[in-house]
């Protein structure tokens, strides 16, 4: 199986280009080759670590996640975050231009980096990694990040396992992925006196914080579109 590659591709205000290209392992979606030669402090497991970590600086020196942020940091320490900047996200199935924000774009790379980075809260979200939709709106990501939780459920009842289709669990990892940005943004306060990168932190705290106010108001929103299969023919279409 071949690994996947994803490349985001920045065209910034002043003509300049940076360029991204993202490798993730088939087997385990783990991202290589991102690791940058010169190590900065600021990504000392122990500097601003997260307060829900489970990892030991006797065994991972650095915050993996932090480790994967570095390149992404260095070359946009100049760009302000509302920059209006041409993305294109560039994969083997389709590529996607759009003129943006340089924090909205910088927001869907670091996304996708922080699902692959290593860090055990964000792996949970492996799975939309591998089927990357770069710039989604809050709505694509909550229905997304829904189908992903319940099919693992699936899976998991698969397995002979006790599945959550409550979506309890799914509310625990974003409430995690809270402390995980909180304490991400205070390491970048020190990393970079641009704001481009940290508001790119924000925004995606911003989805964090959707998900669980959806789960607690039970998708309303988007029930609706969901109204064939709550009819009473759809109900009994199941052969007996």
């Amino acid at each position: 199986m071949n690994n996947v590659e994803i490349t985001y591709r920045f065209r910034l205000a002043d003509d300049t280009v940076e360029s991204f290209h993202i490798e993730l392992d088939s087997r385990n979606l783990q991202m290589i080759g991102n690791v940058p030669e010169i190590l900065p402090q600021w990504i000392n497991l122990e500097f601003h670590q997260c307060p829900n970590c489970p990892l030991s600086s006797d065994t991972y020196p650095y915050c993996p996640l932090a480790l994967n942020l570095v390149n992404i940091v260095r070359r946009f320490d100049r760009v302000i975050s509302y920059d209006n900047i041409y993305l294109d996200v560039i994969t083997k199935q389709r590529n996607i231009s759009q003129q943006t924000t340089a924090q909205r774009g910088l927001s869907s790379l670091m996304g996708l980096v922080i699902a692959t980075s290593g860090c055990p809260h964000t792996a949970f979200f492996k799975p939309m990694a591998r089927f990357h939709l770069s710039l989604s709106s809050r709505e694509e990501t909550a229905y997304r990040v829904t189908s992903m939780y319940l099919l693992a459920q699936y899976f998991i009842k698969k397995e002979g396992k006790q599945a959550d289709f409550s979506l309890r669990g799914l509310k625990q990892i974003y409430e995690n992925v809270q402390q995980v940005n909180h304490a991400i943004v205070e390491r970048l306060r020190a990393a970079s006196e641009a704001d481009s990168v940290l508001n790119a932190i924000i925004i995606l705290d911003t989805y964090a914080q959707t998900i669980p106010c959806m789960i607690e108001d039970s998708f309303d929103s988007i029930r609706y579109l969901f109204s064939p299969y709550l009819t009473d023919d759809a109900s009994n279409s199941e052969n007996p």
